[in-house]
């Protein structure tokens, strides 16, 4: 059985705050984070197919389709599960490249959601996750789409409810390297481990961000414009800032009263996901037949 063509979304994450504490023998950083995810979203349309062929539309520049995570969640999920099928994916790119909103892992999460649906495999999230952390760190947290503090490399997630703030995020017209920031010497890499609960009650704050400001000029720009209307900080490694707002109105007026240069929109952080969202309707839509 094949399901039918239809639309899924990939949402965007803020990483509310972000601690390094330690960097493992193999390159990767132990870190601890709050993942929250927001409105904003990719969609990608899954058609399932029987010719066994992963194709993609549209081409992204500069990006070979064999380094597209789409594409390499795909083939991962053919290679898991041994399945024949194929699938026409079409990708409706609304999140910005580069700017720290996950986008790439999210698509990635989010083509093994809907293929694990179209091709009627029965993989769970556990499985699907073990999958797309050996694409992206970010990836099991897209998967499980639910608010979560992170540890581990971003793969251990402990489920959280916080507030479902309002945002007004920005992206400066620069595109930051994940890889060059957790290389770069200077990276605070030595933020002492906290108990959970601890961390959601302690000022956030984002260990990237320090480092990104010296080397980009124009996120310390950004930082500095928004914060003198909210609290506002860097998600990720940037290159995207978000001004928290106690008011969809309030994050409409920074939007509003903002310089012209700073180019930004209003949208609500989500404990759960548009795409859990998605995967919990169509289970309940499965149940009742």
């Amino acid at each position: 059985m094949i399901h039918d063509t239809l639309a899924w979304p990939a949402p965007a994450k803020l990483n509310l705050f972000l601690y390094i504490n330690g960097q493992r023998e193999d390159g990767y950083h132990e870190l601890q984070t709050l993942f929250q995810f927001v409105d904003l979203a990719d969609s990608l349309e899954v058609t399932a197919n029987n010719s066994g062929d992963i194709t993609l539309t549209p081409a992204i520049e500069g990006v070979a389709l064999q380094d597209n995570l789409i594409f390499k969640a795909a083939q991962a999920l053919q290679d898991a599960s041994g399945c024949q099928l194929g699938a026409h994916i079409k990708l409706d790119k609304k999140l910005p490249m580069g700017g720290g909103l996950g986008g790439g892992s999210s698509d990635a999460a989010t083509c093994l959601h809907a293929l694990n649906y179209h091709w009627c495999l029965g993989f769970s999230d556990e499985q699907l996750a073990a999958i797309g952390v050996k694409l992206g760190a970010d990836v099991p947290i897209f998967i499980s789409g639910r608010a979560a503090v992170a540890e581990g490399v971003g793969e251990i997630l402990h489920p959280v409810n916080v507030t479902e703030s309002w945002y007004v995020i920005v992206k400066p017209e620069v595109h930051v390297s994940t890889v060059d920031v957790f290389k770069h010497k200077l990276l605070t890499r030595n933020t002492k481990k906290r108990e959970i609960a601890t961390l959601l009650n302690t000022p956030w704050h984002n260990d990237c961000e320090s480092l990104v400001k010296k080397q980009y000029p124009e996120v310390a720009k950004a930082i500095d414009a928004l914060i003198e209307y909210a609290p506002s900080r860097l998600t990720g490694t940037g290159a995207c800032v978000f001004a928290t707002c106690a008011s969809q109105g309030q994050a409409q007026n920074i939007i509003d009263s903002c310089p012209t240069w700073l180019n930004g929109f209003v949208t609500q952080g989500r404990n759960q996901s548009a795409l859990r969202q998605r995967l919990d309707y169509l289970k309940n839509i499965d149940d009742k037949i």
